[in-house]
């Protein structure tokens, strides 16, 4: 795989050894057990996957790398390269603009850009309004685009299908990035609409049976599916691709569903199913699997909490938290600062979007087992540091440095 100049910062003497030593016992990534840091009253548990993926790596490349190859331009982010602060903060420091939230709303107005100008796409991709603006203006948006390529794949399966006269059902959030630049991609090709869960897949099926009337359709669906769309005539043929952060299973268990309801609505059989449903699973994203199964194999472990590391609107990242939910206390955290003290930390509710203080988080007990694992735009270093901070409240038998050492 290629390999990416991303900043030593980002780097972890300790995530790295570990997982070097994890890549060679285990090439073809079957095992998904966690790695132990038994520091003696503290036993720490790391998920086999985690942090940086591909596409977040080549994103980073290719930001600090146009920093360097443009001194004295003006350069912008279209939005929130990842979702991480610190990268967000590191590449501000260095003078980049942000053009838009990460909800697409405008900062900087394109009228002030000119040709001059360098305007660097974020992993997310972007829509192809946008991408039409900026030409118009003299940036090419081909130049500095960290679209990662497990998002273009999903554009390109959406065209391929299109091009057989399916309808696209976007799995995702209605207003992340990538979905917006997903579903404008998709519909430039075909009739495209978007669901966020399998509660809306379900509401889906019932205008695709027939037993909600089709002009209903678009109260219910307002906003979320492309212009010119018959509810009548497009739901006849579908197939399902996915923001490739949303938890796998839920985007498997929609197309499943859908694919059901299609087969009972014309009887299809084994041979006949392609005449109205699309297979498009090959849409997942390989880091989004390999995080949520390393989940699932950490959680197979007896502990006390987890901790998940990484940025609050970073979708992938609640998914794993979503996942830790299920079996035990989780803290949701963007770095070891909001672990205020030994009693206190401080942590994110992504369900309804506050920070919470919780107090005694740590039982008064040996060995305290802790669960951790960080979102795929959370740098190694990050997950080092909350390490650190964990350790620097026990009386630990072995240290980080000798801990790094060994493996």
């Amino acid at each position: 795989m290629k390999q990416f100049n991303v900043p030593v910062i980002y780097r972890s003497p300790l995530i790295s050894a570990i997982k070097n030593k994890r890549k060679q016992e285990d090439k073809m990534k079957k095992d998904f057990s966690p790695a132990l840091l038994d520091f003696g009253p503290l036993q720490i548990y790391l998920a086999r996957h985690f942090g940086f993926c591909y596409g977040v790596e080549n994103a980073i490349d290719i930001a600090f790398r146009t920093i360097e190859e443009n001194p004295g331009k003006r350069i912008f982010l279209l939005s929130e390269m990842i979702h991480n602060p610190q990268v967000n903060a590191d590449l501000q420091k260095r003078g980049v603009q942000f053009l838009q939230n990460t909800y697409g709303k405008q900062i900087v107005p394109y009228e002030s850009l000119t040709k001059d100008d360098v305007v660097i796409i974020p992993a997310f991709g972007t829509t192809l309004a946008i991408e039409e603006k900026l030409n118009a203006i003299g940036i090419p948006t081909h130049k500095y685009n960290t679209t990662c390529p497990f998002v273009e794949k999903v554009w390109n399966r959406s065209e391929q299908i299109a091009k057989k006269n399916y309808t696209v059902v976007v799995h995702g959030k209605p207003t992340h990035e990538e979905t917006r630049a997903t579903f404008s991609h998709a519909a430039y090709h075909t009739p495209t609409m978007v669901v966020n869960n399998m509660l809306e897949a379900i509401v889906l099926s019932e205008y695709i049976t027939g037993e909600k009337n089709a002009a209903n359709f678009y109260t219910e669906f307002e906003g979320r599916y492309s212009d010119g769309f018959d509810a009548a005539k497009h739901l006849q043929r579908i197939g399902v691709v996915n923001q490739t952060t949303m938890l796998a299973s839920d985007t498997q268990a929609i197309s499943d569903f859908l694919k059901e309801v299609m087969i009972n609505k014309y009887g299809l059989t084994d041979g006949s199913i392609d005449t109205h449903f699309a297979d498009t699973r090959d849409t997942l994203c390989y880091a989004t699997n390999d995080n949520q199964s390393a989940v699932y194999g950490l959680l197979e472990t007896a502990a006390d909490l987890a901790i998940v590391v990484g940025g609050y609107n970073s979708s992938n990242t609640s998914h794993l938290v979503e996942l830790c939910e299920e079996k035990l206390p989780t803290y949701f955290i963007s770095s070891e600062e909001k672990i205020i003290s030994s009693s206190t930390i401080q942590h994110f509710n992504f369900h309804t979007k506050e920070e919470l203080t919780t107090t005694d988080f740590l039982p008064e007990k040996e060995p305290v087992k802790i669960l951790i694992t960080s979102g795929a735009s959370c740098p190694d270093a990050m997950v080092e540091a909350v390490i650190e901070k964990l350790v620097s409240f026990y009386k630990v038998n072995t240290t980080v440095e000798e801990l790094t050492a060994a493996f």
